[in-house]
Formats: C-alpha cells, sequence, structure tokens
C-alpha cells in the first residue's frame, strides 16, 4: 500500500522547507525535487520524483501512475530540457534527455528494482513510459 500522506505540492514544501529531512524518503524511496520550465507558462513548475543513479546521473521515470498521456513536467522538457534538481538540501543545474534502445531498457530495469510499480503502470498504457537521465550541468551541487 502506498502511503499517500506526502504527496504533490505538500510533499514540495514539505521537502523544500526541511532540505529534504521530511520528503526525501517517501515510501523507502528516495525522491528529489525536479524543477521545469512550463512549456506554456515559462514560469517553474516542481514534481517531487522517485530517482535512481546512473553515474553522476540522476534517472527518473514519466510514469504519472500509467496516465495514458506524458506528465506535463515530461512535456515542458521536450521544449526546454535545462531543469534543476534538488536533492536533500543541494540543488542541482542540469540537462535532460530520454534514454532510448539498451540504455533505456537497462535503466527501466534499475529503476522497477527501485519502484516495481513501474512495471505494473506500464501495463496501465499503451505509450512506452519514457526513462529521463538528468546529466548535472557542472557537477557540482550548489546549496
Amino acid at each position: 500500500m502506498i502511503d499517500r500522506s506526502l504527496f504533490g505540492q505538500e510533499h514540495v514544501r514539505r521537502y523544500r522547507e526541511t532540505d529534504g529531512e521530511v520528503g526525501y524518503i517517501w515510501n523507502g524511496v528516495p525522491t528529489l525535487l525536479l524543477t521545469t520550465t512550463g512549456r506554456r507558462t515559462g514560469e517553474p513548475t516542481t514534481t517531487p520524483l522517485i530517482f535512481g543513479r546512473n553515474g553522476d546521473d540522476y534517472v527518473i521515470v514519466a510514469s504519472q501512475g500509467g496516465a495514458p498521456k506524458h506528465p506535463g513536467w515530461y512535456r515542458n522538457l521536450a521544449k526546454e530540457p535545462q531543469v534543476e534538481l534538488q536533492v536533500q538540501g543541494d540543488r542541482i543545474p542540469g540537462r535532460a534527455r530520454t534514454a532510448e534502445g539498451e540504455e533505456r531498457e537497462r535503466l527501466w530495469r534499475q529503476m522497477v528494482e527501485i519502484w516495481p510499480h513501474y512495471d505494473t503502470y506500464q501495463t496501465r498504457t499503451e505509450r512506452r513510459i519514457p526513462v529521463v537521465v538528468i546529466e548535472p550541468r557542472s557537477g557540482i551541487a550548489a546549496r
């Protein structure tokens, strides 16, 4: 059973005000805050997401619980791939890209190990759920 007591913008608020002390671990898995630029508004939008690591890169999944359409944050990346991550107290600028081919398959398996529900989400939708790699721009985290 997934605990939804910390969800959406409440998750973002508590994570930010505590530098991730509240919200970094959610339902037993690590989360980060992804800030994208709205494709229509041009305004920053922040979303809490489960993540994994691939070397220095961060890996996230655009599952939206298996909804028929990609989540808004993923659609934002198509227009503007420059993002900011918050991982606990660190704010990290980065550039997002969608993993393809063997890389996508390997990272999908890695993310399913972290959050097995991703496999279930994939059965709920006809779209191929994207796996996104975020490459830190400088490799240096800013606080």
